[in-house]
């Protein structure tokens, strides 16, 4: 049997660089910050269920339809600081060997990105997340979650010390005791961290993560409360973005753009002062 590389370990990263853009080295000095989460389903349009079955075939061959839904999603992300992308492809056949995660960031302007490389199919497909930044981060480290191969979060920390930001963007499992073991890991990732975000497609409801996963002693927020799944007639919010209460809540929407199969979910929140307009040290 052919081995694909699916193997991963915890690691620093650096976030590659989009040169066409200017660097940032600092977070927004008016102190609000703008962020989105959108699992884009390897840019494949998705209107009824079944669609799962007549053009399933997407998620295995390349068609046109690819290019422009990239092209509305790029054209999206351009108002945002900080993007977790979920679902994207790394650049394999189905994807006409573009790395997405890149192509995205060329699109929208983002001087930072990342791809995260979580189930490596060769040349028929390269599951992944993506992160877009505006912000240069001080930290950036690569997790591959407990349970089955094939899912990942990634840590990001704008600031050092006590009142350094971390942020976390991850794809959960479906399975419940999968999703629990997940986030047990997740919590211990951030559990040194004041100020938090966690962001990314995670499976199930708010009331589950905050009142019965191990985030529950976090005091986290849930703003969003809208049906983010399925985006032509959403039913189940599953797309997060929870916050740590030292962070103020200015706006949250859940856009009604029906590119994929889920709705992107969108907040702007306002920083403590101890963060607003920090100079963050240089990782490049």
């Amino acid at each position: 049997m052919r081995r694909w590389g699916n193997e991963r370990t915890v690691g620093l990263r650096r976030p590659q660089l989009n040169r066409r853009c200017p660097e940032r080295d600092g977070l927004p000095a008016d102190g609000r910050l703008r962020l989105l989460s959108f699992n884009i389903q390897v840019g494949n349009s998705t209107e009824r269920f079944h669609h799962y079955l007549t053009r399933g075939w997407q998620h295995l061959l390349p068609h046109q339809g690819r290019a422009g839904n990239l092209q509305r999603i790029g054209a999206l992300l351009g108002d945002y600081d900080l993007v977790a992308l979920q679902e994207v492809d790394g650049g394999s056949l189905r994807s006409g060997y573009v790395n997405q995660v890149e192509h995205l960031a060329q699109l929208g302007a983002f001087p930072y990105w990342y791809q995260q490389l979580n189930r490596n199919l060769g040349h028929l497909a390269q599951h992944s997340n993506g992160v877009l930044s505006r912000l240069q981060p001080s930290l950036l480290e690569d997790h591959p979650l407990p349970g089955p191969p094939g899912r990942g979060a990634i840590l990001l920390r704008f600031g050092e010390g006590a009142e350094a930001l971390a942020v976390v963007m991850m794809h959960l499992s479906l399975g419940p005791r999968t999703r629990t073991r997940q986030l047990a890991y997740i919590r211990e990732l951030i559990g040194g961290y004041r100020h938090q975000v966690l962001m990314g497609d995670m499976n199930t409801h708010a009331s589950d993560l905050l009142e019965n996963s191990p985030l529950r002693d976090l005091g986290l927020l849930a703003p969003q409360v809208e049906a983010t799944f399925p985006s032509w007639r959403p039913q189940r919010c599953l797309d997060h973005i929870l916050l740590s209460p030292s962070l103020t809540l200015e706006r949250v929407q859940v856009l009604t753009q029906t590119i994929s199969d889920h709705l992107p979910v969108a907040v702007e929140i306002r920083l403590p002062e101890s963060l607003a307009g920090d100079t963050l040290p240089m990782l490049l």
